[in-house]
This record gives C-alpha cells, sequence and structure tokens, in this order.
C-alpha cells in the first residue's frame, strides 16, 4: 500500500469568559458539521502561524494568545480533489473576550472552502443540538475542558 497523503492542520478551541465555544459551520456535498476554526498548514508555516491566519481570516480573531495543544485528531477520508488522504489536526486552547466574528475573507471565499456560518455555541446548546460537530464528540471534550483544564498532554479527540 502506498503512503498515505496526510495534510497537517491546526484548530483553534476558542473559549470566551462565559466558556462558550466558537465553532464553524462547514458545509460538504454529502454532509455538513461544525468544527473549530483553522485548517491546512501552509508551506513554512507552524501550527501556531497557521492558526493565527486561520483565526483571522475565517473569525477576524487577530494577535491571539495560543495556550497548549489540547486534542489530536487524524481524520482519514480523501478531500480537497482526491489531493490529501486525510488531514491530522492539532487544537489549540485559545482564551479570549468575547467578540463578534467578523472574518477577513469574504463569504464567497470562505463557501469556496465549505465554510458558511461562524457562532458562538454554549456548553447547553451542545448538549441539547442535533448537529453534528467534528471530531463527533466535540460536546463532551468541551464539557471536560471547562470542567477539569487542560489535559497535561494531548488526548486523542477522534473523528
Amino acid at each position: 500500500m502506498d503512503e498515505l497523503r496526510i495534510r497537517e492542520a491546526a484548530r483553534a478551541v476558542v473559549l470566551d469568559p462565559e466558556d462558550r465555544i466558537l465553532l464553524v459551520r462547514f458545509e460538504f456535498p454529502t454532509k455538513a458539521l461544525w468544527a473549530p476554526p483553522g485548517g491546512g498548514l501552509e508551506q513554512g508555516e507552524t501550527h501556531e502561524d497557521a492558526l493565527r491566519r486561520e483565526l483571522a481570516e475565517e473569525a477576524g480573531l487577530v494577535d491571539a494568545a495560543i495556550g497548549p495543544a489540547i486534542w489530536e485528531r487524524l481524520h482519514i477520508v480523501p478531500f480537497i480533489g482526491g489531493r490529501w488522504d486525510g488531514q491530522r489536526e492539532r487544537h489549540f486552547l485559545v482564551r479570549s473576550p468575547a467578540f463578534e466574528p467578523t472574518p477577513q475573507l469574504s463569504w464567497e471565499r470562505l463557501n469556496r472552502e465549505y465554510v458558511f456560518a461562524i457562532r458562538w455555541w454554549t456548553l447547553h446548546e451542545l448538549a441539547r443540538t442535533t448537529e453534528q460537530f467534528a471530531p463527533a464528540r466535540l460536546p463532551e471534550l468541551v464539557r471536560d475542558l471547562v470542567v477539569h483544564g487542560p489535559p497535561p498532554a494531548p488526548v486523542d479527540a477522534g473523528v
């Protein structure tokens, strides 16, 4: 078997002082889901560099204080026109004051990247919704993070 082409990515678990999490809605041809903002590393970028760029582009959050890596996720599914066989994500905790998300990229450009919405979610909303998330157990992971704080080492977030 040939080696898988895995894209490296960074995502931000942005929590405000009320422990709301900022999520973006991805609408793919076969499914829609909510996930933390972030994306693939560009040539020469560190995870932190990519995260700062993605937070500005998707949410308008600049100069974010990036905290520890808290979750890891490996998702094997062909995407971006078959260029990649999957994505390895490293999620970082980002504490931020509440703000109104105002992406730097146009919605036309974000839509081409399958991003169609961005909003804050409370723990209660996460627990009660029928929406899908990536990772699938995001509501549980966020609750554990809020209750217990960041883990000493990144945990496997699952698919």
